[in-house]
């Protein structure tokens, strides 16, 4: 792991001096070179497949490396190549009455660690993300994912290659001994930052111990609110895709609020749709009373402890509310401050929860499931912060760079 610092620190150097077309020629590379050796990647994540058998429904979906996700991260590659370079990048400029013009410029954080559990495709989206802001990574994923990795990482190392840029820019953590994230985390000579993307326990564990500066978000406990005053076509088709799209994501919808005014018309209609999607709903004594009478729908009466839950599995805590107040200050009181989204048409509240609810993402009219670097037009992301200080919500390129003042001056002195 010392070895692994100090080369990541030399790259890193290297790196910051990087040309834009530098960085682009290695992006592009790599995206060639992911659609060249699909056969190849899909072969050694089946050895990661073969080997997964205890793991768990929604963890073991994390750790599949299709065809899509690797066309997918390609793309985000592509996508980063055709993004303005925000290195370098000087604002603020402006004049003082000494003479002096002061501004500020944007540079690499330098080296940011990235441990990470079963997916795969943050290989590449950590990769690319370091390669065009400037920055060398060390690269720590989950054992279960172990072949798919250095089958990605070498991809990675032969594009930079290729681009007259250091290998070493990216380096994956080639042992599963779990030793070498304790090494990871303690090594501010060597790392700027932390990144931890995975289980909350694997979050709390790095936190606790990390002595470098940690980026983060614990859990994903996403709400969507359905208002008073609402398109019930609109509000069913978000809820439906923001909840059951996928199960796994941190951006998945776990909870639903809904105003009492609409609970009589929408929550059958909702119950009715998730019940055939084989969706458990814990709910309120109001929820219950509603969904009660559905055929074939699973019901459990929700515990305080649902309310604060991120299930990532076809569970869902169902409450209905009395008005907007009550909804935003139940969304800032069990939420994770991650992504909630108010289905609504009236401006005025939408204003509001947009203002009020304390989260990193909030939405209107839109699928939880729309929380995503790729999705804003990032390129790619380096994981979701719930944090307030650096960098919030999904993390580009910009929240892997910082600031810098630069003073330009004509030989001015202080009098």
């Amino acid at each position: 792991m010392e070895a692994l610092g100090r080369q990541a620190r030399e790259s890193a150097a290297r790196m910051a001096a990087a040309s834009t077309a530098q960085k682009n020629s290695a992006l592009l590379a790599l995206a060639r070179r992911l659609r060249e050796s699909v056969a190849a990647l899909t072969a050694a994540n089946a050895r990661d497949l073969a080997a997964a058998g205890a793991l768990d429904a929604a963890m073991r979906d994390r750790l599949v490396l299709s065809e899509k996700v690797i066309a997918t991260v390609a793309e985000g590659c592509e996508q980063l190549a055709a993004m303005p370079d925000p290195v370098g990048e000087i604002s603020g400029l402006r004049r003082r009455p000494s003479g002096i013009s002061v501004g500020q410029m944007r540079v690499p954080l330098g080296v940011f660690g990235m441990i990470y559990e079963s997916r795969p495709n943050v290989t590449i989206e950590a990769a690319s993300l370091a390669i065009k802001s400037g920055n060398a990574c060390i690269l720590r994923g989950g054992s279960e994912a172990i072949h798919s990795n250095l089958a990605l990482a070498a991809l990675v190392q032969a594009a930079l290659q290729e681009a007259g840029l250091p290998a070493e820019a990216v380096q994956l953590v080639a042992t599963t001994d779990r030793a070498a994230v304790g090494a990871l985390i303690t090594m501010p000579a060597h790392v700027d930052v932390i990144i931890p993307r995975g289980g909350k326990g694997l979050i709390e564990r790095i936190s606790a111990e990390a002595r470098v500066p940690v980026i983060k978000h614990l859990d994903g406990n996403c709400h969507c609110y359905v208002d008073a005053e609402v398109e019930p076509e609109l509000a069913l088709r978000v809820v439906m895709n923001a909840k059951t799209q996928k199960y796994s994501p941190c951006n998945a919808t776990e909870s639903l609020l809904v105003h009492a005014e609409q609970a009589p018309d929408f929550l059958p209609r909702i119950g009715v749709l998730l019940a055939a999607r084989g969706v458990e709903m814990r709910g309120c004594p109001r929820t219950l009373a509603l969904l009660g009478p559905l055929p074939d729908a699973r019901l459990a009466a929700a515990s305080e402890a649902d309310w604060s839950t991120e299930y990532l599995a076809p569970i869902i805590s169902i409450k209905v509310v009395d008005s907007l107040d009550e909804a935003i200050a139940h969304i800032n009181r069990y939420g994770s401050h991650h992504t909630d989204a108010i289905l609504t048409t009236n401006h005025p509240n939408a204003m509001r929860f947009l203002r009020e609810v304390d989260s990193a993402s909030v939405m209107v009219n839109a699928s939880t499931r729309f929380a995503d670097g790729f999705e804003y037009g990032l390129g790619a992301e380096i994981g979701i912060s719930t944090d307030k200080f650096h960098a919030r919500g999904p993390v580009g390129l910009e929240g892997l760079t910082s600031l810098k003042w630069i003073v330009l001056g004509q030989g001015e002195v202080r009098g």
